[in-house]
């Protein structure tokens, strides 16, 4: 980071009384750093700040995938899951777990990058501006936090290199609630046709509402056919079919609209 690529030679208070500017740019560029345009007897420690504090919202960001994944390997999900080797051991007590032992690990990393950002900044206000108490805080940070950021990021590459992936359980998922996730889609359709927004999701929310009902009665949320419980409540809605034919109805049923931009989004995001 440039913020941090910088040197001095300034001297003990940093006003070059006694070596000439000169000397302090062609020394930071021999070094291939930048110069630090003011500085005391040492640079400035916002600029190290910064950099922990970077570190600390790269591993949130690792963090917050290897969350995702923890709860995508719940049994209760169990749409995703770490490559679990052969003869490998989940628990010590319980021989049948396939623990997440990965992701839980680069969790607990992350909390520990984190803790770094406080001593990072304790470290900016010194006494006169040159006082060493941030000296010892650098020698176990610095260190530690690029070491172990770069170990999150490594193990990260691991999993996701090795993720095992169940599009299956995916789909019976969401079905689970039988078919409420359409919900927004047929509540979106209703303006284009004169309906307000208000009376449109009075017609969507009862026959949602009908939807949990069956489901808290034992009702299959799929029907022989495959037809989920709410587009079978929405057909037989009059208010919703004065507006929207059978057809139209059916259209707010299709997956294919909800993933129709996943190429354009990756292209966006990693320019290929």
């Amino acid at each position: 980071m440039n913020v941090i690529s910088v040197g001095m030679v300034s001297g003990a208070m940093g006003n070059l009384a006694h070596t000439p500017i000169e000397l302090e740019e062609l020394t930071c560029k021999y070094l291939g750093l930048g110069v630090a345009n003011a500085s005391n007897q040492v640079i400035q420690r916002d600029r190290y700040a910064r950099v922990i504090t970077a570190l600390s919202l790269l591993a949130s960001s690792i963090e917050k995938f290897a969350v995702e994944i923890r709860h995508l390997q719940r049994t209760e999900v169990y749409e995703a899951e770490e490559y679990f080797s052969p003869g490998q051991k989940g628990s010590s007590a319980m021989p049948h777990k396939r623990n997440p032992v990965l992701t839980e690990n680069i969790t607990g990393l992350a909390r520990v990058i984190r803790s770094y950002a406080v001593p990072a900044m304790e470290n900016v206000a010194l006494w006169h501006e040159r006082d060493i108490s941030h000296s010892s805080v650098e020698r176990f940070m610095l260190p530690d936090a690029f070491i172990t950021t770069d170990f999150m990021l490594n193990r990260f590459n691991g999993v996701i290199s090795k993720l095992l992936v169940y599009p299956e359980n995916m789909m019976k998922n969401l079905n689970l609630t039988g078919g409420l996730v359409f919900s927004q889609r047929v509540l979106l359709e209703l303006p284009l046709k004169g309906v307000s927004r208000e009376d449109g999701y009075k017609i969507v929310q009862r026959n949602a509402m009908k939807v949990w009902e069956d489901l808290q009665q034992g009702k299959p949320a799929l029907n022989s056919i495959g037809e989920s419980l709410f587009l079978q409540n929405l057909l037989n809605d009059e208010d919703l079919r004065a507006k929207l034919s059978e057809s139209e109805i059916r259209d707010c049923f299709d997956y294919g609209y909800y993933t129709k931009n996943i190429d354009k989004i990756f292209e966006r995001v990693f320019g290929c």
